[in-house]
């Protein structure tokens, strides 16, 4: 599924004296099928960029096209039902938005909503909960007493059982311990390799992106000032460090190595792999 922005605008508050411009001429092309990354600081119109994809919002200057559906301030948005059972949006913190009381009515809830036929609901339930790694044994239970990684796990689930094109996580990792992010990390993976989904991921936890991202866009002062894989993105080091923007620990390390002591160690996606670097080159 093709997303492309051309020279888009988002201003806030718009034509009022609290209006805020947040990104300005943005172009930006997501690769499909890939895992996207969007990193910046706080601020830097990451959100507002997915919620424009969603359709939540509109840009108040340029246009989206994302497969047929064209999204721009003047014209009327065509098919926007289908446009968002195409695209999955998962909030930061979409658990703290349950209200049903049962696993299974909170991820059913979506299809019932979109009138999808009665009699398939409840196969794409119980699938959408194995993708996750959950059993049938948690749609009886009630989603507010789950585990913060069960939680995050039933959210998606009531985005995967409408099947979209695209997926989009929004700080998928805060609230999450170690095992839960290396497991979300197998499930985003999995969604990409077996399901041919697009992921687009917003955060800023870049040590995460780093093990498993294809494609990085870095935002700030309201466009795209960098992008490319993993490796051109987080070897800019000088330029990300003066937009505010973290590199992974692992190319920290490695840098502060090659600067102090002249050796030139490369870039690890796993600690363990850059342990036994330094092993190496210690003996």
């Amino acid at each position: 599924m093709d997303i492309k922005f051309n020279k888009v605008g988002y201003i806030y508050n718009e034509k009022t004296p609290l209006q805020k411009e947040i990104l300005k001429d943005l172009n930006l092309e997501i690769k499909k099928n890939q895992i996207n990354a969007i990193i910046g600081k706080s601020g830097s119109g990451k959100t507002t960029i997915i919620e424009m994809i969603n359709a939540l919002i509109i840009p108040t200057s340029g246009s989206i096209l994302i497969d047929n559906c064209f999204i721009e301030k003047q014209s009327k948005i065509v098919n926007i039902s289908v446009l968002r059972f195409n695209v999955g949006l998962i909030f930061e913190f979409p658990e703290e938005q349950f209200f049903n009381s049962t696993v299974e009515k909170e991820i059913e809830f979506g299809l019932k909503t979109f009138n999808y036929k009665t009699d398939e609901i409840s196969k794409r339930v119980s699938n959408a909960l194995k993708m996750v790694g959950l059993n049938e044994s948690y749609l009886s239970r009630n989603p507010h007493t789950l585990s913060n990684g069960e939680k995050r796990k039933v959210a998606i689930a009531s985005i995967l059982v409408f099947n979209p094109k695209v997926i989009i996580f929004d700080e998928p990792t805060i609230g999450l311990d170690s095992n839960s992010k290396n497991n979300l990390m197998r499930l985003i993976k999995m969604l990409k390799n077996k399901y041919n989904k697009t992921i687009i991921i917003v955060t800023q936890d870049v040590d995460f992106l780093h093990k498993f991202t294809d494609y990085i866009f870095v935002l700030s002062d309201k466009k795209v000032i960098l992008e490319g894989n993993k490796y051109q993105v987080f070897s800019e080091t000088e330029l990300l460090s003066k937009h505010g923007i973290g590199v992974p620990k692992t190319i920290e390390f490695s840098s502060k190595v090659f600067q102090i002591k002249d050796i030139k160690m490369g870039y690890r996606d796993e600690i363990n792999d850059l342990i036994k670097d330094i092993y190496r080159y210690a003996k």
